[in-house]
């Protein structure tokens, strides 16, 4: 197959999982074409299966904002009727889906028939799409998509309550490649980031408000007056300056580690003890699917999609959206017995196991063959 994945370019969720499903499908010897505004961030290697195609937005006096869903549906007609492409793949609604249809209309004007499958990741339903200014434009969009899926069942909740939905949504969850940690050689050197004997707490996210980055802290802070932590904070966004005063504040920034933005995750959560994700809001969750392919147990809220990813009491714990007290309680519960976290360790790696890409992309491609027939 010839397929076409719109996507954001960055360390979100929904730019990862885009990326990670297209050099899955390439490695099927599909030809995979990425269009978006700058190269993903997970698209490395060469790879005669894969390409990239730049959608280049020029600036013009007249525009306070470039129009980019114009720049992109412009540049997916062109791609599309060059290298014959069967099929797009929009992940995120906002404007991806809307840029998908428009191309669609200009193609059929032409004679070509490409159809449009769309994937909600999250906040383009939750938060920026159900706003009034966009909400009868991204209905519009996922009602004349061809299929939709949604990363879990309350992501297709929310959907269903948001907007006025007339087709079916298939969920598909998120994944992981386990074949890049099946072979992995190289030791977890935990005196790259931590003093000997310390239990390393690790945070992942882009740091906006609806993550409650401050609650990791809060959570920590009561952790640390029982336990030798220390706490590696990965992402950056709005609320990491609030964080940085904290931390300075209650003096435990010796303690705590910003990293910013990394490509190294993997090699950082090889070594965390445990994962914080007292998120507001999660679709999914993938970053607790990807500390728990590391064998480490997650402690989160439980909001949206995690409870379908972390099993309470298993692999980690779920615990009431804003609720530090319990988070602390249940990290201490984990940290404290080396029975039960070597335990929850092994549960955690178990249940990363059902969401190997190699069950998940059967189900895409299930969909990819049913919308090329229509």
């Amino acid at each position: 197959m010839k397929i076409a994945i719109v996507c954001y370019p960055t360390f979100g969720g929904s730019g990862v999982i885009a990326t990670e499903l297209g050099l899955s499908l390439s490695k099927e010897k599909n030809e995979v074409h990425f269009i978006t505004y700058k190269q993903p961030v997970r698209l490395e290697s060469i790879n005669p299966f894969v390409n990239f195609h730049e959608v280049v937005i020029p600036k013009y006096d007249l525009f306070k904002y470039e129009p980019y869903e114009l720049a992109l549906s412009n540049k997916l007609v062109e791609v599309i009727k060059r290298f014959k492409i069967e099929l797009m793949h929009v992940h995120y609604a906002i404007p991806h889906a809307y840029a998908a249809y428009m191309a669609q209309k200009m193609l059929q004007e032409q004679g070509f028939k490409v159809p449009i499958i769309t994937t909600l990741h999250g906040t383009d339903i939750t938060l920026v799409g159900n706003l009034p200014v966009y909400k009868q434009s991204v209905n519009f969009s996922i009602n004349n998509s061809d299929y939709i899926t949604t990363v879990s069942e309350s992501l297709k909740n929310d959907t269903l309550k948001f907007f006025d939905i007339n087709k079916e949504i298939t969920v598909i969850p998120n994944f992981i490649d386990f074949t890049k940690y099946e072979d992995k050689s190289e030791p977890c050197e935990r005196s790259f980031i931590a003093k000997k004997g310390e239990i390393i707490i690790t945070h992942i996210s882009n740091f906006r408000p609806l993550k409650r980055v401050m609650d990791v802290l809060r959570v920590f802070k009561k952790i640390r007056s029982k336990l030798n932590v220390r706490l590696i904070m990965i992402g950056d966004g709005p609320d990491k300056e609030k964080a940085l005063k904290y931390v300075n504040k209650h003096k435990i920034n010796k303690n705590v580690v910003f990293l910013g933005n990394s490509n190294e995750i993997d090699k950082i959560l090889c070594f965390t003890d445990l994962f914080l994700l007292p998120s507001e809001q999660e679709s999914f969750g993938l970053a607790a699917l990807e500390a728990m392919v590391h064998k480490v147990p997650v402690v989160c809220s439980a909001a949206g999609g995690l409870s379908e990813v972390v099993e309470n009491s298993v692999s980690g714990f779920l615990c009431p959206i804003g609720d530090i007290n319990a988070m602390a309680k249940r990290s201490f519960e984990i940290l404290s017995d080396q029975n039960k976290h070597a335990e929850f360790k092994e549960n955690a790696f178990k249940r990363a196991r059902s969401f190997d890409i190699k069950k998940i992309l059967p189900k895409y491609i299930s969909i990819y063959k049913k919308a090329i027939n229509l």
